[in-house]
């Protein structure tokens, strides 16, 4: 199983499908760009779910398609 994270903004989802690295990022980024702006938004308002999918499921490159070739 892969690790995929989703963040809020008060029930609204910002960004999903995140990896762990991309969501490390854009979760401190985004808590410092609440801090440090005028926004609608608290620091409170932020959230994340973090979920697990099947390897190789909703990502780019998942390898070989089963099956045999088509040429």
């Amino acid at each position: 199983m892969e690790k995929v994270y989703h963040i809020y903004a008060r029930e609204e989802c910002l960004y999903n499908n995140l990896s762990e690295e991309q969501f490390n990022h854009t979760w401190e980024t985004l808590k410092g760009m609440v801090g440090l702006m005028k926004t609608d938004y608290k620091l409170e308002d932020l959230s994340y779910e973090e979920c697990s999918r099947p390897l190789g499921v909703g990502t780019v490159n998942t390898g070989e398609p089963i099956g045999e070739d088509s040429y």
